[in-house]
């Protein structure tokens, strides 16, 4: 039996184009892996700690092989928490929104706190850097108000998807199935049509996941 983590990353509920094609996704991936467990994290309901003066000190600490005093141990234990869970899971779902061209400060916020040395990665004057989170595979839901697909014209203003795929590389990942849902601004029947025809891959996708 196989646990699948679901991070979300839009704010906006029923509203969201990611969180639509991600439940459907989920509705998919039960009825083919009745015996797995889903898992749901909202990051604008998580309690996440600041990743503050005292968690940056701890970090370092780690790198350079110190002691941590209290507090930078207390900050550290914090982070340690959240990354184990992030850990725990076999598989993954992201489901994002393209804010500013980019992803929302919540799901980088949640980024740098389980991006930490020992624990999601490894460093080594040998090895140089090197992800410990691997052999699972992760699932990733975008959804852009504008196009910004292959042969739009728009490519270069895609930091949402870039950014994801170097940051879950760096962290070990190597399997990621994408499934973009675009245009979705204008609303209407382009929207419907971005939507049904993610649905479609998300649903194909989960099959298979």
């Amino acid at each position: 039996m196989a646990k699948l983590l679901h991070l979300i990353a839009s704010p906006r509920g029923d509203r969201s184009a990611s969180r639509t094609v991600a439940e459907r996704f989920l509705a998919a991936y039960r009825a083919a892996h009745p015996e797995d467990t889903v898992e749901t994290l909202d990051l604008w309901e998580a309690d996440l700690p600041a990743f503050d003066g005292a968690t940056i000190d701890a970090k370092y600490a780690v790198l350079h092989g110190a002691e941590k005093t209290p507090a930078q141990q207390a900050a550290w234990d914090a982070v340690v928490a959240i990354a184990d869970r992030f850990k725990g899971a076999d598989k993954y779902l992201l489901s994002l929104p393209m804010w500013n061209f980019g992803i929302p400060y919540r799901l980088k916020h949640y980024i740098d706190l389980i991006a930490q040395p020992g624990l999601t990665f490894s460093f080594t004057p040998g090895e140089g850097y090197k992800g410990l989170v691997t052999g699972k595979p992760a699932a990733i839901v975008y959804a852009r108000g504008g196009a910004y697909g292959p042969g739009t014209g728009a490519e270069g203003y895609d930091q949402q998807s870039g950014y994801l795929r170097q940051v879950l590389g760096f962290l070990g990942f190597t399997d990621l199935r994408e499934i973009f849902v675009e245009p979705t601004l204008a609303g209407g029947p382009a929207k419907d049509e971005a939507v049904v025809k993610a649905t479609g891959t998300a649903e194909t996708t989960a099959r298979a996941f």
